[in-house]
């Protein structure tokens, strides 16, 4: 990733004092050069990270409005069903209510003979 040219071998001797200073403050750039590379690689990979959430959080918000439009239609059915029970109920109630007089009558009627 550094594409700066080396510094000079450890074992090199400048040529001059003020080479030495030079020499120093080569080193502390390239240093602080490194480190900054470094933060912007991993500013890239908080990025990178960050941009994977926002699409899981967009990805669980659709899967949430679908799962929400879902639930209600399955409580609309529910309702439906729950009505056509009770209907179903009555209609039965109705008919044994109705059987149970039939048979009443036809008791009645089978005693008095």
């Amino acid at each position: 990733m550094n594409d700066r040219p080396a510094n000079r071998s450890a074992g090199a001797e400048p040529s001059s004092p003020g080479a030495v200073e030079i020499d120093a403050a080569t080193r502390r750039l390239t240093a602080a050069l490194d480190a900054l590379e470094r933060a912007v690689e991993r500013r890239r990979e908080a990025d990178r990270n960050e941009d994977e959430l926002a699409s899981r959080i967009q990805a669980l918000g659709a899967d949430r409005s679908r799962l929400a439009d879902e639930l209600d239609g399955s409580l609309v059915r529910t309702r439906k069903l729950e009505r056509a029970n009770r209907e179903i109920a009555d209609k039965l109630d109705a008919a044994i209510g109705t059987i149970q007089s039939v048979l009443e009558a036809a008791g009645e009627t089978g005693e008095k003979s």
